[in-house]
């Protein structure tokens, strides 16, 4: 058993007979009134995230994982395929476990959460940033453009991201898992 004082992002824990993954917490002492920790916590089994608020000291029931890295093979239907880097173990993943399944490209290395009760996945985090090959890019209109203006794009797993105007086809960019934006050209 730990308490809240051993909080941090990317725990896991027991909580209402589910496994959850602690995504934001804040401690916040009041001027008035105990203290408290602010969380956001993500079921592993469903995906929902919720909000909760644990009094100080309030004991949580931590789940032991080990992280693992993993290669992405490839997708099929809601299953996404992994193989272990290191024993080239396979396993077969949901789609709504990943953060970002529409940026996964094949080849991709993940780490993978493995419950040691268990030996089940718990979670999956990508890497912080992939870069893709731009396979579709509207043309950009230039001349009525006040303010930092965006196109739509097509990268080469299927996912539609917002761009600058002077990116085209063929171009790889870099883009950040997290939010799924653009974050910069890169260049060969």
């Amino acid at each position: 058993m730990a308490s809240t004082s051993d909080i941090r992002n990317g725990l896991c824990i027991k909580f209402n007979h589910d496994i959850y993954k602690i995504i934001e917490f804040l401690h916040v002492k009041p001027g008035k009134g105990p203290a408290f920790v602010r969380t956001k916590l993500k079921s592993l089994t469903s995906g929902k995230v919720l909000d909760n608020t644990f009094s100080a000291g309030h004991k949580i029931d931590v789940i032991r994982v080990e992280t693992h890295t993993f290669q992405f093979l490839y997708p099929e239907g809601d299953e996404f395929h992994f193989m272990n880097a290191e024993t080239f173990e396979q396993i077969s993943l949901n789609k709504n476990i990943l953060d970002a399944p529409e940026l996964l490209k094949e080849g991709t290395n993940v780490m993978v959460q493995i419950n040691t009760e268990t030996d089940l996945p718990l979670s999956v985090d990508m890497p912080t940033s992939v870069i893709l090959e731009v396979t579709y890019a509207e043309p950009g209109v230039k001349g009525n453009t006040a303010t930092n203006a965006t196109k739509n794009a097509t990268v080469e797993t299927g996912a539609n991201i917002n761009v600058p105007l002077f990116i085209n086809e063929g171009d790889k960019i870099k883009i950040d898992t997290a939010t799924g934006s653009y974050m910069e050209r890169v260049k060969e």
